[in-house]
Formats: C-alpha cells, structure tokens, sequence
C-alpha cells in the first residue's frame, strides 16, 4: 500500500465531475460554502458503506448482481429526475424568492432556512444510489492493496484518505458555486440557473440510466 501516491489520486478521482460534486457546486450556490462542506457528511456516509461493502468482499458480488446493479441504476436515475424537475420549476434562489418590481428594480422575498441535515440527506442519497461508486470502491481500490499484509487497515487508510479528498472537492465545487451566486442579479437570471440545474441533474439522470456494469 503506497499511501503518498493514494493521495492525489483519490482527490483527482473525488474531483471527476458527477451528481455529488454538482451537488456541491448547487449547495455552495444557493447556501453557501460552509453549509455545503457540513453536508459532505452525507456524501461521505454513503461512500463509507461501500468503502465496508467492498472490504468485506461484497462490493465484488454487487458488481457481479445484474439484479442489484439495475435496482441501485433506476433508484439514482429516478432521484436524479425528482430533484431535477424541482430544480426547473423552481423561482427561488437562495432559499428566497426574486421578484422584479415594476420600476426595474429587483426586491426579495424572505428567504427559506436552508437544512443542513435536507442538504446531507440529498448528498446520502445521491451518493447510495450511484452504481458508478459501488464500482469505484470494489474495482479501483484493490488495485492499492499489499495482498501481503492485513487488508482490513489498508483499506482503513485508504477509504480514510478518499473520504477526507471529498470535502477538498466540495470545498472546490462549493467555492466555484459561491461565486457564480455573485453574478445573479435577476429573476429571469435565477430561473436560467434553476433550468440549468435541473437539466444537469435530469441529464446526469439519464446518463445513470445508459450505464453498464
């Protein structure tokens, strides 16, 4: 097990653009860098169940399950649809709603409390029902593995440092998010945004549902 060498290849990995890092990015978006980071814990929770789903040999059946790959394909494909579709027919921004006054001016409505807990639980479920990671954690990671020493620690230091590489993504993401928050100035620039959510989080839907094994 060479750790050093783990380390930016599992923050190259955990950067790869994908649901969870768009979900980052929206988060960082609409509630702010911090928020975003604290609820990477869901995301992080997820992946630690495949991390001891592949430890203890099962990650490898999964992939070997037709049944299960397909069950776990359509459950993030049909989420990814929900959350889309909220996305597009969204006017809210921030938890607030913009609303274009008659003399040109732009006023907003009191905004909504964002959840950090309804913020990790989407990232929970995004990253549970996402096949792609099961494959990560079962294929990728015994390619790290000293078959001649004790697996259970090597994959604890391994799964520790990915787990840790996620929140340097969401720190990424969710930085890029903030930013793009500052160009927003309008309703019809909120409702751009909210579509081009949507349609990232249906798209990635769609992709989820061409997936093969």
């Amino acid at each position: 097990m060479d750790a050093l060498l783990f380390i930016p290849v599992s923050i190259a990995i955990s950067l790869t653009p994908g649901p969870n890092n768009f979900c980052g990015l929206n988060n960082g978006i609409r509630a702010g860098v911090v928020p975003a980071l604290m609820a990477t814990t869901g995301r992080v929770a997820a992946f630690a169940i495949f991390l001891l789903v592949s430890a203890i040999g099962l990650g490898a059946m999964l992939l070997a399950s037709e049944t299960a790959f397909l069950t776990v394909k359509w459950i993030g494909a049909v989420y990814l649809f929900w959350i889309g579709w909220k996305a597009w027919r969204s006017r809210e921004f921030g938890g607030a709603a913009m609303i274009e006054n008659g003399d040109g001016t732009t006023a907003v409505a009191a905004p909504q409390h964002y959840s950090v807990k309804a913020l990790a639980m989407q990232e929970f479920l995004l990253g549970i029902t996402n096949p792609k990671a099961i494959i990560l954690f079962a294929a990728i990671f015994p390619q790290f593995i000293d078959p001649s020493k004790p697996a259970a620690m090597q994959f604890l230091v391994l799964g520790s440092i990915y787990l840790m590489a996620e929140y340097v993504s969401t720190l990424v993401y969710a930085s890029c998010g903030r930013q793009i928050r500052r160009w927003i100035r309008t309703p019809k620039g909120v409702v751009r945004l909210n579509k081009a959510t949507g349609g990232f989080f249906m798209g990635a839907g769609g992709l989820l549902l061409a997936a093969q094994r």
